[in-house]
């Protein structure tokens, strides 16, 4: 396998694409736990009939762990949409229809997000009071066991020349309530400083799904919790202003 042709590059890792592969290598001090997970998130998650890249083998390249996949022909949603503003409602519809169709699918092995949302929240900074209030409002959430993909963005979609969607990095998948995979996009969005987006979004989302637009907002302070426990500073100052958001009219 060839690693000489970087085509992105994250926190902790690069992606190379080697003919019809990419390969994803990760830094050396890297969880193999993590890594390992991802790839059973990723297996898991192909059967359920979704358009996803093959996932061939799990490996170690001069020391580092690597996941090896099936390379995806095709542009992004997110280069779509920067390379064609005027069809930018056009691609944002198709954006929330591929995230119902990952919804209505079932993966029965999956972890559970309440899991996830709960452990998370104990190993935020906030102090033992909000912690509470955070757990008491995702203990009274409906339990649900819908497919959620956990960062699911515009450049987590590509479309193939045929048109065909293909939905990539599930590393980050759960199986659970469908609205906090919403309030986690729209909390990308908001990252990112696309507010206007973020409300189209929500908009859609809320409209296509038959959703009240105040249930997914109740989910944020719960979502921004789980998220700032990441290193990204700047980020986790912004996520935890979202955590002292209480109610919404």
């Amino acid at each position: 396998m060839k690693t000489d042709n970087i085509i992105a590059e994250r926190i902790n890792k690069k992606i190379y694409r080697d003919g019809d592969r990419v390969i994803k290598l990760f830094s050396e001090d890297y969880s193999r736990s993590d890594v390992l997970n991802e790839a059973l998130n990723h297996a898991r998650a192909s059967e359920t009939g979704l358009d996803i890249p093959e996932l061939y083998e799990v490996t170690t390249i001069d020391g580092k762990w690597a996941i090896v996949m099936e390379y995806i022909e095709g542009e992004s949603l997110a280069d779509l949409i920067a390379k064609n503003p005027s069809k930018y409602d056009e691609y944002m519809s198709l954006f929330v229809d591929i995230q119902l169709d990952i919804h209505s699918r079932r993966s029965p092995l999956m972890s559970q997000l309440r899991d996830k949302m709960n452990r998370k929240i104990g190993l935020t900074e906030l102090d033992d009071t909000t912690k509470y209030e955070l757990y008491t409002r995702l203990e009274s959430m409906p339990e649900h066991r819908k497919l959620c993909h956990g960062d699911y963005t515009p450049s987590n979609v590509i479309i193939r020349p045929d048109g065909t969607p293909y939905i990539l990095d599930w590393s980050h998948a759960t199986q659970g309530n469908a609205s906090a995979d919403c309030a986690r996009t729209y909390l990308k969005f908001c990252l990112d400083g696309n507010i206007d987006g973020a409300e189209k979004y929500l908009e859609l989302f809320c409209n296509k799904s038959n959703t009240a637009k105040k249930y997914v907002q109740s989910w944020l302070p719960i979502v921004s919790a789980s998220q700032s426990v990441k290193k990204n500073r700047k980020e986790r100052e912004i996520l935890l202003s979202w955590v002292n958001v209480v109610d919404y009219s």
